[in-house]
């Protein structure tokens, strides 16, 4: 649960501890705000539609950090610093926000709701992810949210949790968040080296190599902004009228994707150095 978004363990130890009362238990226990609120009544057996601010997330991963027992803070650290790319069970590219603007060490926990099946163009084909309405919280939106800590030692905590117009597609918000982040001044947050690029098209495959001769690592979420850290020549794709042989490698996802699915007049990206 704690690295790869794993909803079937969460909902276990949701039930086993109690459902709603957790909610309860914790935010007396931390002094945590009214704000903070378990699942509406009517769904009870949601954990995701928890009501929580970001304010009361720094203050329970203040507790994480300098009150919990250590084997209660080494065993949530530990995890979180080991967050994987893809969702075990719903797929999603988690590597959003804190992931995506800052160079590691960062320990991070992701979440997402409200964009229904996965749009073509992220970590597999789509399966499904929790929708819903309730009247005390807003859960018709979609909702983005990322949580962590940034830099060595933890040095800082960030939380930004963001919710979007019905029908922003998942690239969009993904994009939207991710340049969010990247405004914030984080002391002890390092800054990936590269260029910020949009992107087109569908299901965009990142490569290993800068060819088409090995599997894909992933597919690009729609529209979604990336970061070319260097480019290189490599095999020449074709998308009539036009060809590419340029190939960008991003640092985010660890592959390269043809320049030709990277918006830029030209073949080569302006200002990014050769690899």
């Amino acid at each position: 649960m704690l690295r790869s978004s794993d909803d079937d363990a969460a909902s276990a130890f949701w039930v086993r501890n109690g459902g709603g009362s957790i909610v309860t238990r914790m935010a007396r226990e931390l002094s945590l705000s009214s704000n903070t609120t378990p699942p509406p009544a009517d769904q009870d057996g949601i954990w995701g539609y928890t009501a929580l601010t970001a304010a009361d997330t720094v203050k329970i991963y203040r507790y994480l950090l300098d009150t919990a027992p250590t084997r209660v803070r080494e065993l949530i650290m530990g995890n979180l610093k080991q967050s994987t790319r893809c969702s075990a069970t719903d797929h999603f590219d988690q590597h959003f926000g804190i992931a995506g603007a800052f160079d590691k060490p960062w320990a991070v926990k992701q979440g997402w709701s409200g964009f229904g099946d996965i749009e073509q163009g992220t970590c597999r084909p789509a399966t499904s992810a929790l929708n819903g309405k309730a009247a005390t919280v807003d859960l018709t939106k979609p909702a983005l949210h990322t949580t962590g800590t940034v830099g060595s030692g933890d040095r800082s905590i960030v939380a930004v949790y963001t919710l979007h117009d019905v029908g922003t597609p998942y690239g969009k918000a993904y994009t939207d968040l991710g340049r969010l982040t990247r405004s914030l001044n984080v002391p002890g947050g390092v800054r990936p080296a590269g260029t910020w690029f949009g992107t087109w098209s569908f299901g965009v495959n990142v490569r290993p190599e800068p060819n088409t001769t090995r599997d894909p690592l992933l597919q690009l979420p729609a529209g979604v902004e990336v970061l070319a850290g260097c480019q290189t020549r490599g095999q020449t794709v074709s998308v009539p009228p036009y060809t590419n042989d340029w190939w960008a490698y991003l640092p985010q996802y660890q592959g390269y994707v043809s320049n030709i699915y990277i918006s830029s007049p030209d073949n080569q990206l302006p200002g990014v150095t050769p690899c």
